[in-house]
């Protein structure tokens, strides 16, 4: 006669097995076998406990061998299992891979789950699950552009080294505008957010005009100078600069790093600089706005008190960036750059010699 092996479980492992016995959350399979060994824990026989639980004998013998061999973790998942081995599939994969990559569709910009189905003849959930193995989204994109700046080495090298490197006995901030921020009012109040739903606001809304934002961040301990102003022409910029000029020690040389927008470059610009030469200008590469981290500053600022915001006029809009500003100037966070300039430009030169193959084509 066939003996069932004994169970024996600790204080803990009964703690689990009750809980998943009873747990309403829990999968009904694994509630059936926490049952299972905790019966035969109590000396049960296998007839017994599957009369219990409603299962047949050699139910009970294999997730009580199992719990035997390999404890809680021999119930809670299920052993793997070979399956069928997929045929039409490896023949028609590489093939998907390849019109999804390299292709578009005649009257569409990108491939659908179902155009590609019915271009190559093959289900729709084939060419999902072929798209999925090899992380394939055709319905994202994001935007992309390499500089064309002949001084783009030079450029990035200086930006870089002062991140990396910065020089003693000066300060190094990232300056740059955000134009054209609106003041937008929604034409009726958001719904609140609550368990299963999240926040809402109206599609539409009211503009109440726009403002343009001045900032400077301190790459040392992240503090920004900021302001807004009406308009973003060279007579703003230069009341910008005197402000971080009034706003930081007069001893200390500063560096700042800015675009090539012609405001920065401005005649009158130029003429101050020179009267003051603890200031030293940085300019990244054309078409690099990545490489000034203020930008990384802007997009918090947006996410987290612009873009929801209500705002029935200028002042209230000025007045919660401004307000912003200070509060984050009293737990100022400094954002650290990584990259090193040799792993940028192999990886810009990757991009090129694509973009060079895709021109050849």
């Amino acid at each position: 006669m066939r003996v069932a092996c004994t169970i024996t479980i600790t204080d803990d492992e009964r703690k689990t097995l009750e809980r998943w016995s009873r747990g309403r959350r829990t999968p009904a399979r694994l509630v059936m076998r926490a049952k299972i060994v905790l019966l035969a824990a109590d000396g049960l026989r296998n007839n017994e406990i599957g009369a219990r639980v409603g299962t047949d004998q050699q139910t009970v013998t294999r997730w009580r061998k199992r719990f035997a061999e390999r404890g809680l973790a021999g119930i809670e998942k299920d052993a793997p299992r070979g399956g069928r081995k997929p045929t039409r599939r490896d023949q028609v994969a590489r093939m998907i891979v390849e019109r999804t990559t390299q292709t578009k569709p005649k009257n569409a910009t990108q491939w659908s789950v179902r155009t590609m189905a019915a271009e190559l003849g093959v289900s729709e959930s084939m060419v999902a699950r072929v798209w999925r193995a090899n992380g394939l989204k055709p319905h994202l994109s994001r935007p992309f552009k390499l500089s064309n700046d002949p001084q783009f080495v030079e450029k990035l090298t200086d930006v870089v080294g002062l991140y990396l490197n910065p020089p003693e006995h000066a300060m190094v901030f990232c300056a740059d505008e955000k134009s054209q921020i609106q003041a937008l009012d929604r034409t009726q109040p958001s719904l609140p957010m609550y368990k299963g739903r999240c926040g809402t606001y109206t599609h539409d809304y009211k503009r109440n005009g726009t403002t343009t934002l001045f900032a400077a961040l301190e790459m040392a301990e992240g503090r920004v100078i900021g302001t807004c102003m009406s308009q973003h022409r060279h007579e703003e910029w230069l009341r910008f600069l005197k402000l971080i000029d009034a706003q930081t020690p007069p001893d200390m040389d500063l560096h700042l790093i800015v675009d090539n927008y012609q405001t920065h470059k401005h005649p009158k610009v130029q003429k101050w600089l020179k009267r003051h030469p603890r200031f030293h200008m940085h300019y990244t590469p054309t078409s690099s706005s990545w490489a000034n981290l203020v930008e990384r500053w802007f997009r918090e600022i947006t996410q987290k008190r612009i873009r929801r915001g209500t705002f029935k006029s200028v002042a209230e809009l000025t007045k919660a960036i401004m307000n912003y500003i200070e509060q984050h100037n009293q737990n100022p966070k400094a954002f650290v750059w990584s990259a090193k300039v040799e792993h940028i430009i192999a990886k810009v030169r990757r991009a090129r010699a694509v973009l060079d193959n895709q021109s050849t084509r």
